[in-house]
């Protein structure tokens, strides 16, 4: 029994389907203090946690306002919304390289008139030289990822999408943040306000207090002049305090996107207090295991090297598995009959 000398062609090409050209990936690994060193008693090795949920951890401070508010910046904060449309777009690119992982099928049909050339080399003398093709063919084939270039874009799309993944949770928490910042704020400009009026209102009395005395002869223009500095001085604290109020409201009114104009954030009831929850103490060093922005720095620098081994891919041919079935007639009477019929099956390289 023969064997088609094209069998151990394919037989090396599917064993070549292991090679990669990508440097082998390996996450950045710092080493251990040594036992010697004086504090190495207080040092853990670091295990990523970026990908525990954080929650609605601004619930701990049992503020309805805060938690309204911070509903609203998850469901309409542009920013958080460009993130989430970039991180669609990197899944999309995961499934469109793996999608060059299966075997591609195309399906044509035509029907055509033609002229052959009198000086064609295919040209026979006494054929006419107008005539019909008609054609209806299916192909399938299968890149052979013999140089792992295929691999190695998914590999690469896969790092892009979970740094992705990471840039919008980062923004999430620094978004949720910056607004709890603003907020808390807001309120302390409120406590100073209140804090304000009721020093102008001293300070009017006082002057008022004052100029009587003056008049009666039992305070000198000097104390007059004093108390209406005071006054003065204490007006433009609380004006000023109203300007910063009036500037972080607009600014908590861009993180939830809405409308600056007509946004409006009340102040609470003078003497309300503001619940400080308690907080348990940590490590920096925990911080900085649960960052997002961390982790998806270490996935950019592996889609970095997926596409060293791409490029490398690309200095050599691409092998095809290429199978091909269909009808060919000039007539259209036997175009659908059994002797129309044609196939064709074999590798094909290409290289660019």
């Amino acid at each position: 029994m023969r064997t088609p000398a094209a069998l151990p062609a394919l037989a090396v090409m599917l064993a070549l389907e292991a090679c990669s050209l990508s440097p082998r990936y390996q996450r950045p690994s710092v080493p251990t203090p040594p036992p010697s060193y004086k504090e190495a008693g207080e040092w853990k090795v670091a295990a990523p946690a970026d990908s525990t949920p954080r929650g609605r951890w601004w619930t701990m401070f049992n503020d309805q306002a805060l938690d309204d508010l911070e509903t609203q910046v998850s469901e309409a904060n542009q920013s958080l919304r460009a993130a989430l449309a970039r991180l669609e777009q990197a899944r999309a690119e995961t499934r469109i390289g793996r999608a060059a992982s299966f075997p591609t099928l195309t399906a044509e049909a035509s029907a055509t008139r033609q002229r052959t050339s009198l000086n064609a080399p295919t040209y026979a003398p006494g054929r006419p030289t107008t005539g019909d093709v008609f054609i209806a063919e299916g192909v399938l084939g299968y890149e052979l990822d013999l140089f792992g270039r295929v691999r190695n874009t998914v590999a690469g799309a896969r790092a892009s999408e979970q740094a992705s993944a990471g840039d919008v949770a980062a923004l999430d928490l620094s978004v949720h943040a910056e607004l709890a910042s603003d907020y808390f704020t807001l309120r302390g400009l409120d406590l100073q306000q209140q804090l304000l009026d009721r020093t102008v209102a001293d300070y009017a009395r006082a002057l008022k207090l004052t100029e009587n005395l003056y008049r009666g002869g039992a305070a000198a223009i000097a104390d007059v002049q004093q108390a209406q500095a005071q006054l003065e001085t204490a007006r433009t604290q609380a004006e000023d305090t109203r300007l910063r109020r009036a500037q972080t409201e607009h600014a908590i009114a861009v993180l939830i996107g809405r409308e600056a104009s007509d946004f409006a954030l009340p102040p609470r009831a003078e003497g309300a207090e503001l619940p400080v929850p308690e907080v348990t103490p940590g490590l920096p060093s925990q911080l900085l295991e649960r960052r997002p922005d961390v982790a998806a720095a270490e996935r950019r620098v592996a889609a970095a090297n997926a596409a060293i081994g791409v490029a490398r891919a690309a200095y050599f041919p691409v092998f095809t598995l290429a199978g091909a079935a269909g009808q060919e007639s000039t007539r259209a009477s036997s175009w659908m009959s059994a002797p129309s019929r044609l196939w064709s099956i074999g590798p094909q390289g290409l290289l660019t």
